[in-house]
């Protein structure tokens, strides 16, 4: 699967601010896991705005955040200005042009709800030539489809997206295809073969406004998508979500699963 540059354009500040962040045990195990101790190289692949690079500064030597998306790129230098963080290097790049980024050997890598965007298997294969021999590969995601209970709030706005977009999923000027298979069974016939999964469950909670920023952060309906009929989606959403629960909070159980593999 070839990355769409233009599938998150508009999106990048929505999706700085309306992403969850990934919990913090998540870097305290990396660090405990791969000795962090400010000396790696490491590779965020599929960077977007830095979610995971600016956690993972502080822990390295350098980080090389690689993205196809400009916008993404902007938005995650401007973060890491904001914070004082110096050691991330971002780079406009895809990743099945991986070879060609001139990276040094890398002590990690990781993907960060990329992977699905990429062909998951000549990725592993070229970063078996590029890491160091005890170097780790972390693939986060939600685990697989169907395995976490979606929110009560969640068909409301389908239900709204589908009204202004339609019932198949957008990506940029495409459409995502789901996987075939589970991450793991790719990852097992990789290289990194040898695979652990830890899984970590947090609970959010949104206000009306933070519920339709995260949905405008999605590549299936970010303001370029919706155009024109952006500010009358957004009315009919906050309508909406209104009638199911007029507190204006709504609850999230999130599922970070974290796919450990090395060789």
């Amino acid at each position: 699967m070839t990355v769409d540059p233009h599938a998150f354009v508009s999106a990048e500040d929505h999706y700085a601010r309306f992403r969850p962040r990934y919990p913090d045990d998540l870097f305290a195990l990396l660090a405990d896991r791969f000795g962090l101790d400010s000396t790696q190289h490491v590779l965020d692949l599929g960077c977007g705005p830095g979610t995971v690079a600016l956690e993972l500064a502080s822990m390295v030597n350098t980080v090389f955040a690689v993205d196809p998306a400009a916008g993404m790129l902007k938005q995650g230098q401007a973060l890491a200005v904001e914070h004082g963080i110096r050691n991330i290097r971002w780079q406009q790049g895809d990743s099945n042009a991986l070879l060609s980024l001139g990276l040094p050997p890398l002590d990690l890598v990781v993907m960060a709800k990329s992977y699905h965007w990429m062909d998951r298997v000549q990725v592993l294969d070229d970063l078996d030539g590029i890491t160091t021999e005890q170097a780790g590969i972390i693939i986060l995601s939600a685990g697989p489809p169907g395995t976490t209970p979606l929110p009560g709030w969640a068909p409301v706005v389908a239900d709204v997206r589908a009204a202004y977009l339609g019932t198949t999923r957008r990506a940029g000027s495409g459409t995502y295809p789901e996987p075939t298979e589970t991450y793991q069974s790719t990852v097992e016939r990789s290289p990194f073969s040898t695979i652990e999964v830890v899984r970590f469950d947090q609970v959010a909670v949104r206000s009306t406004e933070q519920l339709i920023g995260l949905q405008l952060s999605n590549s299936y309906s970010t303001p370029a998508q919706l155009g024109e009929r952006q500010e009358s989606f957004e009315e009919d959403l906050r309508r909406a979500l209104l009638a199911y629960d007029p507190s204006g909070r709504y609850e999230e159980s999130i599922r970070t699963e974290a796919l450990i593999a090395t060789r």
